[in-house]
């Protein structure tokens, strides 16, 4: 039996939703998937799991060490933000290169030599002896982290039963939302015990444990077709996508959701540390603990997704996110505590739909059609989260909330669309 074998399933090619696995066995591939309950699948989501983990990690590591490179380096608070926009910038372009590599070379070896590169330039980055050394080490970084997020939105879609897809997918955003959070909490509790340096150097090495617990235990791809990755075969995978009105409307999700997240919780800190709430920095910061609620909610989304049709679940999704918005418009903490987690929890169900639609809407190319959805997210992100700052400044966190409910309400329009598109 070939490696990862055990635990897959034959799907027969009858009926609606069996025509990728009877191409696939025109072209001599064994129409196998991961199912859930076995094995084979329990190892991959795990491993998925710490690969998601081991990138956000490594990609938001930087966050609270930012005071230390002030004080280190003589820059501006300002200048040290650098540290992280540099490496999401070069991310967001880089997707759109990984997604074609990917589909060149296959999943698995461009996942765990992400890893392994990104964990090296973690490490190199906490020896680094100037700050436009670190810079350049962290544009680095952002390049060699551009492998995981498509390609593993990739292998999910070719790789796992799409009844069990959903969750799969879930378990995967969740390691990032954990990622994300832990990546803050564990370089800020290193550092306040040792140092920058040794924060940087610990994230690194978790880094190369995933590539390594990618490599050796994630079950290898079997429906994987490759692809030529020259530039005309590029243009024709990005003219085919954009084409596509359902795929257009996922990638709007992608931006407009994560837009509203992030402008969200670029300015909720400036909002609790100012009357009538004046809360300390310290509790301000407890704040991102909310994104356990990713953990819960990715997995649990995409298992309702599955049994209750994708439209209609983002659909609701996209409603919750309005509806935590709408809690932390009262100066109260009463309210705005369960709305943020409400909002948070939403979010990342919002995120789980969409991402893992992209892979079974997609028939081909699939690593660039998730590589195109990451780069809306990451762009909105970019675009929203700093076009917040005007209305922030301009009319306070009236300015924010009205700006964000109009991303949401976009979104809304565009997820019911898609519920009754199908």
């Amino acid at each position: 039996m070939a490696d990862g074998d055990f635990g897959r399933v034959r799907i027969e090619p009858a009926g609606q939703g069996a025509a990728e696995p009877r191409r696939a066995e025109q072209q001599g591939v064994a129409a196998e998937y991961l199912v859930a309950g076995t094995p084979a699948y329990k190892r991959a989501s795990r491993i998925l799991f710490v690969a998601g983990f081991s990138t956000f990690a490594a990609l938001y590591c930087v966050q609270p060490l930012m005071p230390e490179f002030t004080r280190e380096f003589g820059v501006t608070p300002a200048q040290s933000s650098l540290a992280l926009s540099v490496s999401t910038g070069v991310l967001a372009f880089a997707l759109l290169v990984a997604g074609a590599v990917s589909d060149r070379f296959g999943r698995k070896a461009i996942m765990a030599l992400s890893l392994l590169a990104s964990g090296t330039l973690g490490i190199s980055g906490a020896m680094a002896p100037d700050w436009a050394s670190l810079l350049l080490v962290r544009a680095l970084e952002g390049m060699a982290l551009s492998g995981l997020p498509a390609v593993a939105m990739a292998y999910v879609s070719e790789e796992v039963d799409p009844r069990s897809a959903g969750v799969a997918m879930g378990l995967y955003i969740g390691g990032t939302a954990l990622g994300g959070m832990s990546g803050r909490a564990l370089t800020a509790l290193v550092a306040d015990v040792a140092s920058w340096r040794m924060a940087m150097g610990v994230i690194g090495t978790l880094g190369i444990a995933a590539a390594l617990a990618v490599w050796f235990a994630l079950p290898a791809s079997r429906h994987f077709q490759r692809r030529p990755a020259g530039m005309r075969e590029l243009a024709e995978a990005w003219r085919g996508h954009l084409m596509d009105r359902g795929l257009l409307a996922l990638f709007a999700m992608g931006f407009l959701s994560m837009g509203a997240f992030v402008t969200v919780f670029n300015y909720i800190g400036f909002r609790l540390l100012a009357p009538p709430f004046d809360l300390r920095p310290a509790a301000v910061g407890a704040v991102f603990t909310v994104y356990l609620c990713g953990v819960v909610s990715s997995p649990l989304f995409g298992g309702l997704a599955v049994r209750l049709g994708r439209g209609r679940v983002l659909a609701v999704a996209a409603a919750m996110m309005a509806a935590g918005l709408a809690l932390m418009t009262p100066d109260s903490l009463w309210t705005m505590t369960p709305g943020i987690a409400l909002f948070t929890f939403a979010f990342f169900g919002v995120h789980t739909i969409a991402s893992g639609w992209i892979g079974q809407r997609a028939p081909v190319n699939r690593g660039q059609a998730s590589a195109i959805y990451l780069f809306c997210y990451y762009m909105g992100s970019t675009i929203a989260g700093t076009l917040g700052g005007v209305f922030w400044y301009a009319f306070g966190w009236a300015g924010v909330g009205g700006f964000v409910g109009l991303l949401l309400a976009v979104g809304l329009i565009v997820s019911l669309g898609l519920a009754i598109r199908r």
